[in-house]
């Protein structure tokens, strides 16, 4: 099944408009940014799917941004870093009066688990998507690429764009700048008393991105 879009139809043509500017902009990026330098960190996950485990510097691939990181569960490959001064359409609105600002990372996905899954959920594939910097926070929002809609499910073996969204103080990063990106790999486990049927559990880093950032302002 295909996730809804729960905007009104009114709403929809500004968001494919921002979006539209947003993929024009990123497509600028120059690719001597890309580097494959980084620090681990750790990432995140629910109480109900088990603690984080520590994983060694050394141990933990470094890649570069348009390099595709694959699992069991989910390929991901780190595309874009975009700051912005807000971006509602995905999700994530700022307050300017707070000195915010958004934080957007746009990341190819396919699933590879042999059925659907939300991206958002608890133990979701964005609870293996984290930002060195906003100490692993879970995103703001999470959108597709190309018509904006938020939460969306991940079918089975087929490719699609994301933008994570993180709202973000205005100060915390700068245009050009380099962030680390840790994407995480998770166990497959199986519940049988608290929690029924299969889950992804334990999520360890299991490879960093660095990725440049371009500061669009208002997207324009």
């Amino acid at each position: 099944m295909t996730a809804p879009d729960l905007d009104p139809p009114s709403a929809q043509p500004a968001r494919t408009t921002r979006f539209a500017r947003l993929r024009a902009a990123t497509d600028r990026v120059p690719t001597r940014w890309f580097a494959g330098i980084g620090t681990a960190v750790f990432l995140a996950a629910t109480a109900a799917f088990g603690g984080l485990q520590a994983v060694a510097v050394s141990e933990v691939p470094r890649l570069s941004a348009g390099e595709q990181h694959v699992n069991e569960r989910v390929a991901l490959t780190v595309q874009r870093a975009v700051l912005l001064d807000t971006f509602p359409e995905a999700g994530a609105t700022a307050d300017p009066e707070q000195g915010e600002r958004v934080l957007a990372l746009l990341i190819d996905a396919e699933n590879r688990w042999d059925r659907a899954e939300m991206v958002l959920a608890d133990g979701g594939v964005a609870s293996t998507v984290g930002v060195e910097a906003l100490e692993s926070a879970a995103p703001t929002s999470v959108a597709r690429y190309d018509d904006a809609s938020r939460n969306p499910w991940l079918q089975p073996l087929v490719p699609v764009s994301l933008v994570f969204t993180w709202v973000v103080p205005g100060e915390l990063f700068a245009d050009g700048e380099e962030i680390e990106v840790v994407l995480s790999d998770q166990t497959l486990s199986t519940g049988s008393f608290v929690v029924d049927g299969d889950y992804w559990s334990d999520p360890r880093p299991a490879a960093v991105v660095t990725v440049a950032i371009e500061d669009r302002g208002d997207g324009s």
